[in-house]
């Protein structure tokens, strides 16, 4: 963890802006997760509809400057809208899937394990899958990702993963986390079935447990109809498995510090 100097410097706070769409600001950088700016509205095609129940507390202009967009990926509108797709262009840095630096002029693509450094962050992509094993040809590639500086805590950005096996493997690799930020809202479509494509209130624990003492904090499990269950089940979860002491709830536009 930081030293007390430099985390008085340096806090590491994040600011929910609604869905997955999060600033953090860590180690003198500014990072924001999957731009989601669009007000509430439908999106049909790609054979599924979505539906967005509630705009960002936030816009892109209310933000202030960002230096690198985490882009877990860019296949589904409730983690890449047309507004956030806007957005791209304005930030110096978004980082993704190699798929979507293939689609997306200007976006850097990282394998898993792959690095990239801004200032004294070191930004690493980290495996993911977003649903059940073989949900790849139809849900796409995603990314999580690490977070690293000096004297600064380890912060784990988990993007659209389903699977508690993946945070074992991150974990036997990395070592210790400080901080995850869980994609936690049980998003379902249908597509597999009662297989959720993101973590859901009882797996969310299940990737605590394997996290250890990390921080948790829930992202992704409000603003959309097909996340299938509610941050008060997440939360009530968590305490009755006695987690509720590690986990942190942000409120849309505030900033929470950890």
């Amino acid at each position: 963890m930081r030293h007390d100097e430099d985390m008085t410097r340096f806090p590491t706070t994040v600011t929910l802006i609604g869905g997955p769409t999060t600033v953090i600001d860590y180690a003198g950088v500014r990072l924001l997760t999957d731009p989601t700016f669009d007000p509430p509205g439908d999106y049909p095609g790609g054979g599924v509809g979505l539906h967005k129940l509630t705009g960002p507390a936030l816009g892109p202009d209310e933000i202030g400057d960002v230096d690198v967009v985490l882009l877990s990926h860019d296949q589904h509108p409730d983690n890449l809208d047309a507004a956030g797709r806007a957005y791209l262009p304005r930030v110096g840095t978004v980082l993704s899937t190699l798929d979507a630096a293939a689609r997306i002029d200007g976006v850097t693509g990282l394998a898993a394990w792959q690095t990239h450094t801004v200032g004294d962050v070191e930004i690493t992509g980290l495996p993911a899958r977003h649903g059940p094993v073989g949900c790849e040809p139809m849900s796409g590639a995603v990314t999580g990702f690490l977070l690293r500086a000096p004297d600064a805590p380890t912060v784990y950005v988990s993007g659209d993963n389903a699977a508690v096996e993946i945070v074992q493997q991150i974990v036997d690799r990395v070592g210790p986390l400080d901080i995850a930020l869980l994609f936690a809202g049980a998003a379902n479509v249908g597509r597999f079935g009662d297989e959720d494509m993101t973590l859901n209130a009882r797996t969310a624990v299940d990737a605590a447990r394997v996290l250890g003492d990390a921080v948790i904090v829930p992202l992704h499990a409000e603003g959309w109809h097909h996340f299938s269950e509610t941050r008060e089940r997440l939360v009530r979860e968590f305490g009755l498995a006695g987690l509720a002491g590690r986990l942190r709830v942000p409120t849309a536009g505030e900033k929470l510090t950890l």
